[in-house]
């Protein structure tokens, strides 16, 4: 059985924040360096699914939560020149969404 590893990333567990367009490339990465020596790369499509999660939070006067779940699109659902596999909004309802959070946030 697999555990599940839960780790709360507080400001002072980040050494170091870099976007960069790699060399030959046309999107975005961000370099994200902790404290423990690791070293974590996302692509643009996470950070930006990142970044609509919350603001769709932090900036909506009552909504508690906003869930991204990965989907493969097929090439009638995604726009050209966009990945087959997503971070698209879920179904779920808000109340859903934080019980379950809840229950990982709580451990």
């Amino acid at each position: 059985m697999i555990q599940d590893k839960i780790r709360v990333m507080k400001t002072d567990d980040v050494t170091r924040v870099v976007a960069f367009i790699p060399p030959g490339h046309r999107h975005t990465r961000v370099l994200i360096e902790l404290k423990s020596g690791e070293k974590l790369i996302f692509q643009q499509a996470t950070i930006d699914g990142i970044i609509r999660a919350y603001a769709s939070v932090a900036l909506h006067p009552s909504r508690k939560a906003f869930e991204l779940t990965l989907k493969r699109l097929g090439t009638r659902e995604r726009k050209e020149g966009f990945a087959k596999w997503q971070l698209v909004e879920s179904r779920r309802s808000e109340d859903e969404i934080m019980k379950d959070v809840m229950e990982i946030y709580g451990k």
